[in-house]
């Protein structure tokens, strides 16, 4: 019951006012919408905070500890087990991790308050690294409550360790709170910008309206549909404080799946399904004619070869026709020449082979615009 008074407490919008006024810099979390997984056929729900099977209890660092640990550990279902004979079972990497992290003990709310003074004054990294590695538990607890919106709980749990140490770095001890109550919103943060960056392969959060809608859009919808109202865009632009125009693209977006164009086209084969896909701006015809161009230029330009000889093909050959064309100083030193001379006779050469072309071809600017 005090639980669940507490976390009353902390959804409440006083609460919220309070922690904003007492340090606006922290990041402001927006509530989670639930997100629509197309491979699995049924709309897959991110974990709510305020339903999280795992709360944070922010009164008390000394709960974040081994709850946290065991909690991981059961999840994972894994970790330091006997099997058939006696054999252990062996580590999987979340269990490991689990068990690296519970080496590093745990701060008392004195010892914290004085790591967190003494870092802020002095910037010490050895401080830093104290309090980062005494809350890498509370990271693991938040990280579960986003564990069915990820296949890799671990990526959740790295993402969360950069928030903590970004926390490290921005957190004010003379303003009243503690670092584990300002700590948790930059973990989530960091959270949250993973899952948006990586729900699909197409990035749809770029924008703060976007990310607004990523999360709430759904949710505002089934709201309005509770009352009675048909959920239009206007009327979601006008209760979400976003453009009708934004509104309408992110509904687009969530309701679209996606297909990445490296991938085969049949199981099994290598052709992608890129080289498949029809350019509209291309035809067979114009195909065609650019396959019948590269012909006619390559034939022509070996014509033009066979007109020169000495030191004029070897620089047509090393400066015009290579991939990896020599410098001006690399071929200047081969034939005992400045580099002058030698761009002297390229700009001869491209004139000339010009001339060439056009004298077999007078109406080929025509036909290239045409």
């Amino acid at each position: 019951m005090e639980r669940k008074r507490k976390k009353a407490v902390r959804k409440s919008p006083a609460h919220k006012a309070d922690r904003i006024e007492r340090y606006p810099d922290a990041p402001v979390i927006p509530e989670v919408e639930p997100a629509a997984d197309e491979s699995v056929g049924e709309s897959t729900k991110l974990p709510e905070i305020a339903s999280a099977e795992l709360p944070i209890d922010l009164d008390g660092a000394e709960d974040y500890g081994d709850e946290a640990a065991v909690a991981a550990d059961e999840a994972s279902g894994e970790g330091e087990s006997r099997g058939e004979g006696g054999a252990l079972v062996p580590f999987d990497p979340l269990s490991r991790y689990m068990a690296e992290i519970r080496r590093f003990p745990l701060l008392t709310r004195e010892e914290e308050v004085e790591i967190a003074q003494r870092y802020h004054q002095y910037h010490d990294p050895r401080d830093a690294y104290r309090l980062v590695t005494a809350n890498l538990r509370l990271v693991v607890k938040i990280a579960y409550e986003f564990a069915r919106a990820s296949k890799n709980l671990l990526d959740l749990i790295q993402e969360g360790n950069v928030g903590l140490m970004e926390a490290v770095k921005n957190f004010d001890p003379n303003r009243g709170i503690r670092f584990p109550s300002y700590a948790v919103w930059w973990v989530r943060a960091y959270i949250y910008r993973y899952l948006i960056n990586n729900w699909r392969l197409v990035k749809i959060g770029t924008t703060q309206a976007q990310r607004k809608l990523f999360f709430n859009l759904r949710k505002e919808m089934e709201r309005l549909q509770a009352e009675g109202f048909d959920p239009q865009p206007r009327l979601l632009a006008q209760r979400l404080g976003v453009k009708e125009s934004e509104v309408i693209e992110m509904r687009e977006r969530l309701g679209q799946s996606e297909l990445s164009l490296d991938q085969p086209v049949v199981a099994g084969e290598e052709t992608p399904l890129l080289d498949v896909i029809s350019d509209p701006e291309r035809n067979p015809e114009s195909e065609l004619a650019d396959a019948e161009f590269r012909d006619f230029a390559r034939d022509r330009i070996d014509a033009f070869a066979k007109t020169l000889n000495g030191k004029e093909l070897e620089i047509f050959r090393a400066r015009l026709l290579a991939e990896e064309p020599m410098t001006l100083q690399e071929m200047g030193d081969k034939f005992g020449i400045s580099r002058e001379r030698v761009r002297q006779i390229e700009a001869r050469l491209k004139r000339q082979l010009r001339d060439y072309i056009k004298s077999q071809a007078p109406d080929i600017d025509q036909a290239r615009q045409a």
